[in-house]
Formats: structure tokens, sequence, C-alpha cells
């Protein structure tokens, strides 16, 4: 009789474990803060999402806390950049921490853009890793994700589907909205401290022109070139994310009577983030228009 009620219990604690791990407790490791937001809007609160790369931080040479190794431990998924600078240095230490883990790489359905610049601390990235800021980009990043929930969790896959639907007519409401935006413009080129738009500017035909010389500050020649640009392609706005110093910009915008304009591509809310992105950058080529 108590090796019976032994068993039972066992059996019990098993299947209490196991119901620990499943649904809303199941958890996806994500690179970058915007990609929870995807996978929140399509699997909605099946999945917590542990962000690698926290609020704040630069994610080209950030270097993970131990708790968020412990719940990558525990992740069923990892949803990597593919060309962030980190992650050249830490995504192979991540796989062999998690074996078990699905891996998914949302650069893999892209046409990358060359990178501009290595950065500080030894990161080489590949191509410009910036692509999540680009509606058209999202597009097929939200396809891969979920592509991904489903195979995670294939009992709501048809929830996944109706969802993945919504998201996609939300960003193809912005992709609009950025056609409409940027082919009534005559001003083309715009500046930004830490080059991240050049997805934005192949895509709607715009030019990106970088403050930061070879993923450093400018040397006072670039400034002076910068300067010039500036004044040629009547630049009034300057660009500069919200993890950078804006001492160098400020410069330049000291000099040609510009303002400094703080976006936050890494915000967890991408579709505001982005379209805020996209409206402040059509403001400012409606300025440099006139």
């Amino acid at each position: 009789m108590r090796k019976n009620l032994a068993f039972l219990l066992t059996l019990l604690l098993i299947s209490c474990g196991r119901k620990e791990t499943v649904g809303s407790e199941q958890i996806i490791t994500v690179s970058i803060a915007p990609f929870k937001y995807f996978v929140e809007q399509i699997a909605g609160n099946d999945f917590k999402v542990n962000i690698m790369v926290p609020a704040g931080a630069d994610p080209h040479i950030y270097e993970p806390f131990p708790e968020q190794i412990s719940r990558l431990r525990k992740s069923v998924a990892y949803i990597s950049n593919g060309y962030l600078g980190f992650e050249m240095t830490w995504l192979d230490r991540f796989y062999e921490t998690n074996r078990n883990m699905k891996k998914l790489s949302l650069a893999a359905g892209l046409d990358p853009v060359a990178p501009e610049h290595h950065h500080e601390g030894g990161h080489f990235e590949s191509a410009d890793p910036h692509y999540w800021i680009a509606p058209r980009c999202a597009l097929v990043m939200a396809s891969a994700i979920n592509g991904l929930l489903c195979e995670l969790n294939p009992l709501q896959k048809q929830k996944y589907e109706t969802n993945y639907q919504l998201l996609i007519s939300k960003i193809q409401e912005i992709d609009n909205k950025a056609n409409e935006f940027f082919s009534n413009v005559t001003a083309k080129s715009f500046m930004i401290y830490h080059p991240n738009m050049a997805y934005i500017a192949r895509d709607y035909g715009l030019e990106e022109v970088p403050v930061e010389f070879e993923g450093k500050e400018p040397p006072p020649s670039r400034i002076r070139e910068l300067i010039d640009r500036a004044r040629k392609d009547h630049i009034t706005t300057i660009f500069v994310q919200r993890e950078f110093d804006t001492k160098n910009a400020k410069a330049i915008a000291g000099e040609i009577g510009a303002r400094i304009l703080i976006i936050d591509p890494l915000s967890e809310n991408w579709q505001k983030s982005t379209m805020d992105i996209i409206t402040a950058l059509h403001e400012s080529l409606l300025e440099s228009s006139k």
C-alpha cells in the first residue's frame, strides 16, 4: 500500500512538474526587446519571453548576466538576430548551454545590407543587423516567428495563424504609410549618429548619413565633412538612438542650427517605436525639402 502511495505521489509530482513547462510557463529567449513584441502579438501569453539584451544596453557589445543564462537554460527556443556583434561572441555558447532548444535566426530569410563599419570591442558584423526597424523586413520576421510558434505549440496553431494575420495587417499599414510619406518628399538624405536605418533607407529610396566613423566617435575632419553635408542637404534633424551619447551630434547640430531627436528602436513596443521613427523621419525630410 505504501509503495503504491509513493508511486502515485511520484507520478503526481512529475505531472505537476511537466505542467509548469507547458503553455504560459514555457520560455522563449530572444536577442533583443523588439522580438518580444512579435512573439506576444502572435502567441499572446502562451510563452514567457526572456530578453537577452535589456532596454538601455548596446546590443553590439552586450554581455549577459547570470540570471539571463539561467532562463536561457530553461528555454524551449532561442530567436536570434543573426548579425548582432554580441551574438558573434555568445551565440555558440548559448546553444551549448541549452542543446535542446529550437533555434531561429531571423536574418536567414532576409536580403542583408552591408555593414557601415566594425564595432568597438572586437565584434565583427557580417551584415547590418538593424533590419527589424524596417516594416518590409518585419513581414519576413513575423512569418518566421509564426512558424516557430506553431511548431512549439501545434495545438494553438489556429489561434497563432489568426493573430499572425492581424499582425501582418498592422505591419502592412505602417509600410503603406511609409510609402506615402517618402514618395512625397524631395529631400532624401537624413543624418543619424549610429547608423540603424539602412533598411528603411533602402526600402524607401532614402540615404542614411552616419555621424559615427568606423564604429567610433568621428574625428574633427569627419565632423567638418558632416557639417558641410548637412548644410548642402538642408538637414535640420540629427537622429540619435537612446543608448548613445549625443555629444558629437550636438556639436554638428549647433553648427547648422539643427535639432537632436532621440529615437528608441530597441523598444519592446515595435509598432509604436517604428511608426514614431518613420513619422519623425518624414517630418525631418519635409523640413529639408523646403
